[in-house]
């Protein structure tokens, strides 16, 4: 069992980089990859962490990339090495990402909230990885809200009254950033396109004309006929599937470690090996005994 998309503190996940690979080792996983948003900060500790346990670490990262009007959101896996061009891009969305939470805290401090950028910022810990998840578990713990999800729902979807876009990466330049950090980009969740069976095959083939490599077809979040179909689609157009919990902690009770798509189908070996028929030299998983 493996793990190809997961989520830490140091964007909006509940368990910090240690605490994850810890779970991780708990689950029986035997390669995971950290990919948490926009962010690169929590990488060396799960690393330091995954190998105390003896299990096979992936740096990765999800990239928020223009797309109207659902969410397209590219991950970069395997990454090899230090890189200016995803540095720098990083670094604009995260500012970016600043700029949008305090437009947010605003937006609820005129509304009557008793709320602010920097009560949310202190509550999260930093603004590092700071987003819309912190605002809600914020409003839940102060009695807002009654859930997190409530606030969502309520208050930070889109449409509702207290979203506001950000400036997100373009594609070919998230694309770039990728390849020149020695990664593979990968489109996550492709049903987050909110694209038509009919369009989804054209635009991915576009997206791959783009410098796309691989198609993550299976995720938590995901319907298990979907996935299927994604996998049909990834195989006709020759591009290497993966597979990803997209955990995010206790904030996301839903997705497990280690399962994929909404029927909890386990994470396969092979999604990892797909990787590998990429990047031959990443470690052979162990022989199971």
């Amino acid at each position: 069992m493996v793990d190809l998309h997961t989520h830490s503190t140091a964007s909006d996940g509940t368990f910090t980089p240690s605490e994850l690979a810890a779970a991780v080792k708990k689950e029986g996983i035997s390669a995971f990859a950290l990919t948490d948003h926009d962010i690169l900060i929590g990488l060396d500790e799960a690393a330091e962490e995954a190998k105390r346990h003896g299990i096979i670490f992936i740096r990765g990262v999800e990239i928020s990339v223009k797309w109207s009007p659902g969410e397209l959101h590219l991950l970069g896996l395997d990454l090899r090495k230090d890189s200016h061009e995803l540095n720098m891009l990083l670094q604009d969305l995260q500012d970016e990402r600043i700029n949008r939470n305090q437009r947010m805290a605003e937006k609820l401090k005129k509304a009557g909230f008793d709320i602010s950028y920097e009560k949310v910022r202190d509550f999260a810990g930093g603004d590092k990885g700071l987003g819309r998840p912190h605002f809600a578990a914020y409003m839940a713990v102060h009695k807002m809200v009654k859930k997190n999800q409530e606030a969502f729902d309520k208050y930070f979807a889109k449409g509702r009254p207290f979203f506001e876009e950000k400036e997100n990466a373009g594609l070919a330049e998230a694309i770039s950033a990728v390849k020149s950090a020695g990664g593979i980009p990968v489109l996550a969740h492709p049903m987050s396109l909110y694209l038509s069976w009919s369009s989804l095959p054209d635009v991915i083939a576009d997206f791959k004309r783009q410098g796309l490599v691989g198609l993550e077809a299976w995720n938590s979040s995901t319907k298990y006929n979907d996935c299927k179909r994604l996998e049909k689609l990834a195989a006709s157009l020759d591009m290497p599937v993966t597979a990803g919990s997209d955990f995010h902690g206790t904030i996301r009770k839903d997705r497990k470690l280690g399962e994929s798509s909404k029927n909890g189908i386990k994470i396969e070996d092979r999604f990892y090996e797909n990787l590998r028929t990429i990047h031959p030299d990443l470690p052979p998983l162990p022989i199971a005994k």
